[in-house]
């Protein structure tokens, strides 16, 4: 687990737990002297004969010319009510740090999660469940944050019980053995049954949550299709066995982190009845002289149980949310493409040479392709379904890596150096146009530096502007997934934030295939229009769609057949 979370964990994160660590150590220091402390008053208060019988209070007695020993016991009294105004504040300010630390990190997880995410290389992004990977950021985050934040208090309580443990041996070391002994044989108890059970809840949790938001994901997604159907029962049936599968990990759970504590209280209160029955047993019945060793002890117990309690407390914590660290470790550990910045340049022609790419071993999707496609030009890949033609454009335009062979632009090969370059350059258009909840101007920037003038232009050149002119203009609303827009008109959007970046390569990747014909066939005039000056690669079913291309290239079983 420490070793997982030191790859974790930033340099700063680790100074930080050092700093946090001595603090700690301060606490528990402090800790022990407001217990050890009652101790000396409690004898001095029923005995003013100790302030000048015993050698260290007449020390300071004299030190401070005090005239009479009530003075001093006040004096004393007064001095400790403002230590432990001082312990509570000092106490406070440590839980602060450690809160802002722990509950901080969830910032620092999240965002490298997602940073992971959006530097996954497309091959293995398509590969994963994107219910999945918001599950990872949302709650695996949060949950890590918890078991963080659990260690640490885990941390905190362990000196504190080290000091009360040495403060207790030193005052009677026979009674703090044998209550070691016990609270030892309670503690194994504890982890090897209720804390085993706790974990297995968490991992269970981990799982059920995950099927929780790809349900939620596919019925959002699919809420059309279902309102037609007008069947939604079986899906309820899966969510209410998933939703009370949740509930019942953290009923579990919940229940079961409150058994220690109330185990130890029972058990505390009976070790508390047995040093006064075992000091009445020694001093035969007369306990007035070790009264000031029970109030010790009674009061180190009362301090020493609620931090035995926390530290379970705290490590099935740790175990409930153990499988996050597994979960946010594991996909920390993916690699994101390395890219460089290194500039390219598209004078000329493209050059696949020998190209071969496979998803799965030894499973070719294309075979030994070679093709030369110049500047400026319009071409077509076309073939039935799974032949081939959308992972050679995914090829062409620097999302997947050929398993053999190589992509040059101009004398340039695509490398790690420049395909970042490459890709900037080129503009895409979906078959499956997605539209995020919010303006039309916010769909075409899409994350890019704004600039109304370029959003403006490019609503025009896509034809979708005079339309727009006539609602909010480029703040018109699109709604989720563009449902407030008809499919050309969301074709159009996404035509525009392909151009808003001024692509030099224009890539339709069976962008109208759902699109009826005389919607398709205005589109397509758009396209043509607006590409006259780019490299234009279409992927279509359509002949009416690529009439106007100078090369049509068919695919079968990855390689092309012969016009």
């Amino acid at each position: 687990m420490i070793k997982k979370l030191r790859a974790i964990l930033t340099r700063r994160d680790k100074q930080f737990l050092l700093f946090l660590l001595g603090f700690s150590i301060i606490i528990s220091i402090i800790e022990t002297v407001g217990i050890s402390i009652i101790m000396p008053f409690i004898a001095i208060a029923t005995d003013f004969t100790l302030v000048e019988s015993n050698e260290y209070y007449k020390y300071v007695y004299e030190f401070l010319n005090f005239s009479e020993p009530k003075d001093f016991v006040i004096a004393f009294g007064v001095v400790l009510i403002f230590f432990y105004i001082f312990r509570s504040g000092i106490n406070l300010l440590y839980f602060y740090l450690l809160n802002r630390f722990s509950q901080g990190r969830y910032h620092l997880i999240a965002y490298r999660l997602f940073e992971n995410y959006m530097g996954m290389s497309y091959k293995n992004f398509v590969k994963k469940n994107s219910s999945t990977l918001t599950k990872s950021i949302v709650n695996e985050a949060a949950n890590l944050t918890g078991l963080i934040q659990n260690l640490l208090f885990m941390m905190s309580e362990v000196f504190i019980i080290i000091f009360l443990y040495g403060m207790m041996l030193y005052v009677n070391y026979k009674i703090t053995l044998l209550l070691t002994v016990i609270l030892i044989i309670n503690a194994i108890f504890l982890t090897k049954t209720v804390s085993t059970r706790i974990k297995k809840a968490g991992a269970l949790r981990a799982d059920i949550q995950g099927r929780f938001y790809e349900i939620i994901n596919k019925s959002f997604g699919n809420f059309k299709l279902l309102k037609l159907r007008g069947d939604d029962q079986k899906l309820l049936g899966e969510f209410g066995e998933v939703s009370m599968g949740y509930a019942q990990a953290n009923i579990r759970a919940s229940t079961l982190q409150q058994f220690p504590r109330l185990f130890l209280e029972a058990i505390g209160f009976g070790l508390i009845a047995f040093i006064v029955t075992y000091l009445v047993w020694k001093y035969e019945g007369n306990i007035s002289g070790a009264l000031s060793i029970i109030s010790m002890f009674v009061l180190a117990l009362y301090r020493l149980l609620p931090s035995v309690n926390r530290i379970m407390t705290a490590y099935n914590g740790i175990m409930f949310n153990y499988k996050a660290l597994d979960i946010v470790h594991n996909d920390l550990m993916y690699d994101s493409e390395k890219l460089g910045s290194r500039p390219i340049e598209f004078k000329d022609t493209i050059t696949l040479s020998n190209i071969s790419f496979e998803y799965e071993e030894n499973k070719p999707v294309l075979k030994d392709i070679s093709l030369s496609i110049k500047k400026g030009s319009k071409i077509a890949f076309v073939g039935e379904s799974g032949s081939g033609k959308s992972t050679l454009v995914d090829l062409i335009i620097g999302l997947y890596k050929p398993i053999h062979g190589s992509i040059s632009i101009d004398d340039t090969t695509l490398c790690d150096e420049t395909i970042k370059a490459w890709r900037s350059k080129v503009g895409y258009i979906p078959q499956s146009v997605y539209l995020f909840d919010g303006t039309v101007a916010d769909n075409v920037v899409f994350g890019r530096e704004y600039d109304e003038a370029k959003v403006i232009e490019s609503l025009r050149q896509a034809n979708i502007y005079s339309f727009l002119e006539q609602k909010e203009g480029i703040e018109t609303k699109v709604g989720e997934g563009g449902v407030m827009l008809s499919g050309g008109q969301k074709q159009r959007i996404a035509i525009a934030r392909a151009l808003y970046g001024d692509p030099e390569l224009l890539v339709l990747d069976e962008a109208t295939s759902a699109l009826d014909n005389d919607t398709e066939s205005k589109i397509m005039d758009e396209i043509y229009k607006v590409s006259f000056d780019k490299t234009l690669i279409i992927i279509a079913h359509r002949l009416s769609t690529i009439d106007r291309c100078e090369e049509v290239y068919k695919l079968m079983d990855g390689k092309f057949l012969n016009e």
